[in-house]
């Protein structure tokens, strides 16, 4: 690897100018440190106009905003061509302020970001239907490092990437005990910063604990129940925290696939880490493969999780399933795109994988592929 810090170019990079319009906000959603804030801030260093930025915790800002009176909002920002509001969600009511200045002030073209979806979705979405664009941005994909550093860096960084994953700090971080010590302060300081400010949550402990459990779990069905008797949790409790990791993008949830066939099972989730950096570090562990036992738990989570972000990245509208039966033949990724079933199995060595039967006959049109790493690039690059 490199001792050269690269300039990462993220997928955005070049497309904000175009989604950037007046009269419109644009809503930027991810994960606490993924570069949310840098993206925008690169993207103002060129700009030609007059623009104001300035963040959600600006007391300032806040009084303003918060008021939702239009003799003190619209003096302060008639004069600016853009407001860029970073980590939006703190102003109560954000969406009714950003309603007064895109109704008011047509010209304006309004950027914010957040790291809390369930929050700032609520806050923005109803008062602004029809004036807003929501993008998401992921820790770094290989469709972004690819088009950094080429192909081959990301087949000779595959370890690095199942171990600390890949958030830019880490990807440029010099060395083992740089990317670890990133891994646990994100662990530490940000992963829960959401759900207990802005949920009034006390109990991050139980929560921690929660995300363990489920990181033994990965590509497992999860029970409620059972998760609920191992944490002295209630299974509605359980199902709630389960919910607000998904909302603030610690944790991803697939469903199973069906078309209400008896012998389909449909109705649980399987939940995948945004990050398998942060995985590993809910678990404390950064050992290298040779020193692993959870190597395919690592590498179906990669891969199910760089093929969400190369479809969100590149609009690709598709649904996203598990497929089993209580037969116990499965399936670990089943995409339905335009009414057609696409069906994967992720294997990290490349041994002959036979489609499941129940499968082939339930449904013979679909098309079925084996994903190793061979030729993981090509699905998730």
């Amino acid at each position: 690897m490199s001792n050269k810090k690269p300039l990462l170019n993220r997928f955005y990079s070049n497309n904000l100018k175009r989604l950037v319009k007046p009269g419109k906000v644009l809503v930027i959603y991810g994960p606490r440190r993924v570069g949310k804030t840098t993206l925008v801030q690169n993207f103002l260093e060129n700009y030609p106009g007059k623009y104001y930025q300035a963040s959600g915790d600006d007391a300032q800002l806040k009084t303003i905003l918060e008021s939702q009176q239009f003799s003190k909002i619209i003096p302060y920002f008639k004069d600016y061509d853009l407001v860029f509001i970073d980590e939006a969600q703190r102003i109560n009511e954000v969406g009714l302020s950003l309603k007064i200045l895109v109704d008011q002030l047509p010209h304006l073209k309004i950027v914010v970001t957040g790291s809390s979806s369930f929050d700032l979705a609520g806050k923005i979405g109803e008062p602004l239907v029809g004036r807003q664009k929501i993008i998401q941005l992921h820790p770094l994909a290989v469709i972004e490092l690819k088009d950094n550093y080429g192909a081959m860096y990301v087949k000779q960084n595959l370890e690095n990437l199942l171990i600390f994953g890949s958030y830019p700090e880490v990807i440029t971080a010099h060395s083992y005990q740089a990317k670890s010590e990133y891994l646990r302060q994100i662990r530490d300081s940000y992963l829960f910063k959401d759900i207990l400010e802005l949920q009034n949550i006390r109990n991050s402990k139980k929560i921690l604990d929660l995300l363990r459990l489920i990181a033994f779990q990965i590509g497992q069905e999860v029970s409620l129940q059972e998760l609920g008797s191992q944490l002295g949790l209630s299974k509605n409790t359980v199902g709630r925290y389960l919910d607000l990791l998904e909302k603030s993008f610690v944790l991803i949830n697939i469903r199973g696939f069906s078309r209400n066939l008896r012998k389909e099972i449909s109705k649980t989730s399987r939940y995948y880490f945004y990050d398998n950096g942060v995985r590993n570090a809910v678990i404390n562990n950064f050992n290298l493969l040779p020193n692993r036992n959870d190597l395919g738990q690592l590498w179906e989570n990669f891969l199910l999780v760089e093929r969400l972000k190369k479809n969100s990245y590149r609009n690709i509208d598709v649904n996203s399933y598990f497929w089993r039966t209580y037969r116990q033949q499965e399936i670990d990724l089943v995409e339905e795109k335009q009414g057609k079933l696409f069906a994967y199995e992720i294997k990290w060595a490349n041994n002959q994988v036979a489609i499941p039967s129940e499968w082939a006959k339930s449904y013979p049109q679909a098309t079925f592929k084996v994903i190793t790493q061979d030729n993981f690039l090509d699905f998730i690059g």
